[in-house]
């Protein structure tokens, strides 16, 4: 049944629990990444590129993990600050399918923060089992690209290693001489900056324009126009010829002056 066993409080209250491990597990794991580069600055001066590269590996997995828990921390704040939507609409509203769809989608991936298991179990409560299971499948095809992809656990590329290798080396002053060969590879597609808002491709999620005319070298264009307005005649005004009839230094009574001067026409009597 539609909403059955949802509890507003509770789910408002761990979410804000979720939203302070998230923050407490960000600032850890940055902290444990610097000193790990320092680890990898040491093994590029002693000349153990294949031991720094393997490091680098869990380096860049930590990175998108804290950028994952960053994008889930929002999601947490948006649904606060629209909780009165949650709690009104029996229906998922369009402006948060993906921040709901997203934390039901990354609890179960994410077993360091406990408060999005039960996050996720109230969401269901509230708008069904099956839509919980739509979402944790991404069937529904709402849960943010973004933050799939920084939950990859796949090896990251040789050439985002080398390129971390290079920060590293001039972040500590270290001679490194990059792998040729991986840099020279071709960088996955990165959406990093592509936010979709569900599969309506609404908002920031809507699609740039493939093979399109403004693909196109710009050219020289001729100013515009059809937008100014046509040029005005010059036309001397008009002089008459005949003079009035009357002498306008001792104009009759009532002519110049307020119009009720004016005589008024005699009608006669009827």
């Amino acid at each position: 049944m539609l909403g059955s066993g949802f509890k507003a409080d509770r789910l408002k209250i761990n979410l804000r629990l979720a939203m302070n491990r998230l923050k407490l597990l960000e600032k850890k794991k940055t902290e444990i990444a610097q000193k790990a580069r320092k680890e990898i600055a040491d093994y590029l001066s002693s000349k153990k590129f294949d031991r720094a590269r393997i490091r680098v590996e869990h380096i860049i997995q930590e990175d998108n993990l804290v950028e994952a828990m960053e994008i889930l921390e929002m999601f947490c704040d948006l649904l606060l600050a629209r909780f009165g939507l949650i709690q009104c609409m029996k229906q998922v509203d369009p402006g948060l399918s993906e921040a709901i769809s997203s934390l039901i989608w990354a609890a179960p991936r994410l077993m360091e923060v406990t408060e999005l298991k039960t996050v996720a179990s109230q969401l269901s409560n509230k708008y069904s089992k099956e839509y919980g299971s739509l979402c944790r499948t991404n069937e529904i095809k709402t849960v943010s690209e973004r933050l799939m992809k920084k939950l990859n656990t796949a090896a990251p590329p040789r050439i985002l290693v080398e390129k971390y290798l290079i920060e590293i080396a001039k972040q500590y002053n270290v001679q490194f001489e990059p792998d040729l060969t991986a840099l020279a590879e071709v960088p996955p597609e990165d959406n990093h900056d592509k936010k979709t808002g569900g599969p309506g491709n609404g908002g920031f999620g809507c699609p740039y324009p493939q093979n399109s005319e403004l693909d196109d070298p710009v050219g020289v264009y001729e100013p515009c126009a059809f937008l100014q307005p046509p040029p005005r005649p010059h036309i001397s005004p008009s002089i008459p010829d005949i003079p009035p009839a009357y002498d306008m230094a001792n104009p009759p009574p009532g002519l110049v002056g307020e119009p009720r001067l004016y005589p008024k026409p005699d009608y006669g009597e009827y």
